[in-house]
């Protein structure tokens, strides 16, 4: 097993909560996790297979947020604001 595989289960195991969703070639992962203060915050992680074409292999790909209590609303307002754009316009003309 490719050991970026290994190393995101593995923090995936330290969490307090997680919940993934696939989406194609991606998989995002929404992990609940505690500071030493025992305060929460939220990862988001995105996993991606990205073909290797030297090795003729695959490699993990990863990208992550770490998204704090006091980012929340902030955080869903925007993403909210986002999400009503995009299903309001369906498409982008240049």
């Amino acid at each position: 097993m490719n050991n970026d595989f290994e190393n995101i289960e593995n923090e995936r195991n330290d969490g307090i909560f997680s919940t993934s969703v696939k989406a194609g070639k991606r998989t995002y992962f929404f992990d609940v996790k505690a500071t030493r203060n025992n305060e929460l915050y939220i990862t988001i992680t995105e996993r991606k297979r990205k073909f290797i074409e030297k090795t003729g292999g695959f490699e993990i790909e990863k990208h992550k947020i770490f998204l704090y209590p006091e980012d929340f609303e902030n955080f869903m307002n925007g993403f909210n604001e986002a999400l009503k754009y995009v299903s309001e316009n369906k498409s982008f003309n240049k």
